[in-house]
């Protein structure tokens, strides 16, 4: 389906009835990401409304041309929420980019937000800025990667840190199509504007609403250390750095994944005393 924004068309797929929470995925994948490794949290999960949404550039929503940056991408997320849910709370999950839009939007409508959950977030836009381990293997299937082809081994070994059949199966599910169908052109340009123009993460007063952070002990993209140093504005924030986790730690440890994300939730039910 399509929200119709005027000036944009977002597309996004809704699941289930309850609660909304709104799922915004990282920089040139799409809302397969979210949804890959989300939805079997929810089906021991009833009452909850999940929203996943294709970002500007990515999956079946169309970059354009006026959405030159971050700013623009962040307002093109806050109408399409306000679109979607105009009213009530929401809670919201970002990975990695999506975590950078997720932190800016509760900062902006903190009395909306009920929660926040951050997959491998990016805190740092600039590169040369983040604190980051250097690249790893934890483990590796030599037997199975001989199966694959170079240009899939190429699309698949730079990020994992853990190289076998489940996390390549998972990859070429929910990943791998959304780095296919981006627009590279695109994305090209909003990387040159990665990093809001605005100030939005100064806010003195503390988001004490839960939150769950999980990051990679071995993710070399975003890291894990930039994090820790949000955490004085979240009380009511878990952290977890998992080994055996890089930038896709939604799938190499997939079973704490679950296990931490449906505690946030429950966090959540019990904040909100959701029936």
């Amino acid at each position: 389906m399509f929200c119709d924004l005027g000036n944009a068309s977002v597309y996004y797929e809704t699941y289930g009835e309850g609660f909304p929470v709104v799922m915004i995925h990282g920089f040139t994948p799409d809302h397969r990401l979210m949804s890959g490794c989300m939805e079997p949290v929810f089906e021991n999960q009833p009452g909850w409304r999940r929203i996943y949404l294709d970002l500007p550039g990515m999956g079946q929503t169309k970059g354009e041309e006026w959405i030159q940056g971050s700013d623009q991408m962040l307002d093109v997320v806050e109408r399409f929420i306000e679109k979607m849910i105009p009213v009530g709370p929401y809670l919201v999950a970002g990975e990695s980019y999506g975590g950078y839009l997720a932190r800016a939007i509760a900062s902006r409508h903190k009395e909306r937000v009920a929660g926040m959950l951050f997959i491998c977030p990016l805190v740092e836009a600039a590169v040369s800025k983040r604190v980051l381990p250097l690249p790893a293997v934890i483990a590796q299937n030599k037997e199975f990667l001989s199966t694959l082809t170079p240009e899939q081994q190429s699309r698949f070994t730079p990020l994992s840190v853990v190289q076998d059949q489940y996390n390549w199966e998972r990859f070429e599910k929910e990943i791998l199509p959304g780095l296919n169908a981006a627009d590279s052109v695109f994305l090209r340009k909003i990387s040159e504007r990665y990093a809001f123009s605005f100030e939005w993460d100064k806010e003195p007063v503390p988001f004490e609403k839960p939150v769950l952070f999980l990051t990679g002990r071995q993710d070399h993209v975003t890291g894990y250390q930039d994090v820790w140093s949000l955490l004085e504005h979240y009380p009511r924030a878990s952290f977890a750095v998992l080994d055996r986790a890089g930038h896709n730690l939604q799938t190499e440890q997939s079973g704490l994944f679950t296990a931490l994300v449906d505690e946030w939730l429950n966090r959540v039910v019990e904040n909100e005393n959701i029936q």
